[in-house]
């Protein structure tokens, strides 16, 4: 009986350890897998929050450098700017002084000459002598008293030489002239009329030694507009408005 006891005991006690173990084996088999997902899961949310990270952080660069460039090219647009308007007021500018040019050159025929005189020059110089520089001041002291006034310079050679070689050395007497007077007298650029004439204009025959030397010349001419000119005596003279 006992040993009956005992057996039944210890067959119970066998199914009972053999139904733990089968348990766990089961519960293993089915956490398991549970387990190394979330791991996975844990893996992929690093990995994913990490390329956030990257990516952000790229396109925070991105973004910097679009608004640097976007600065640099406001810049270079506002440079421009000023770089066109300062074009277009030189343009403004010239084109006043073109104008006002050409309108002097048209009303050309109303000029008339207040004083005129002629420098000479030593065979193939174009420098001014003591007594070209005095005559010049003669003239520059009627400067300031004439108004509306040009300057008209006109530089000539003998026959000696070249026609080519002659219009550039009567340039640069008439050049010669010309600094002297601007500088001396103040006179402003569009109001001098400059042109070398070469040996085209002789004011004597060039046969003799003479008359080669007073080709060597520039004739100044200060002159001022008629039309623009008031006579003082004519306008007094001016009979009166009907009453």
């Amino acid at each position: 009986m006992n040993r009956v006891l005992v057996l039944s005991v210890a067959a119970t006690l066998s199914v009972g350890l053999s139904v733990g173990c089968s348990s766990k084996k089961y519960v293993r088999s089915q956490t398991g897998p549970t387990i190394n997902k979330v791991n996975e899961l844990d893996d992929m949310t690093a990995k994913n929050t990490k390329d956030i990270k990257d990516v952000d952080a790229r396109a925070q660069q991105g973004i910097q450098g679009v608004n640097a460039k976007s600065d640099a090219a406001d810049q270079k647009a506002q440079a421009a700017g000023q770089q066109a308007d300062q074009a277009q007021t030189l343009a403004s500018t010239t084109a006043n002084q073109v104008q006002s040019l050409a309108n002097t050159v048209a009303n050309l025929d109303n000029y008339r000459p207040v004083v005129e005189t002629t420098v000479h020059f030593g065979f193939d110089k174009s420098i001014l002598t003591a007594k070209a520089k005095e005559a010049l001041d003669q003239l520059g002291t009627e400067i300031p008293n004439a108004k509306n006034y040009i300057l008209v310079i006109d530089g000539n050679t003998d026959s000696v030489g070249s026609a080519a070689y002659n219009y550039e050395l009567s340039r640069r007497r008439a050049d010669a002239v010309v600094q002297y007077v601007a500088a001396k007298y103040n006179v402003p650029a569009h109001k001098i009329y400059l042109i070398g004439l070469g040996k085209d204009k002789p004011s004597t025959d060039n046969k003799s030694s003479k008359g080669r030397a007073e080709n060597r010349r520039v004739d100044v001419r200060l002159m001022t507009n008629v039309q623009e000119q008031q006579n003082p005596t004519a306008a007094s003279a001016k009979p009166p408005a009907a009453q």
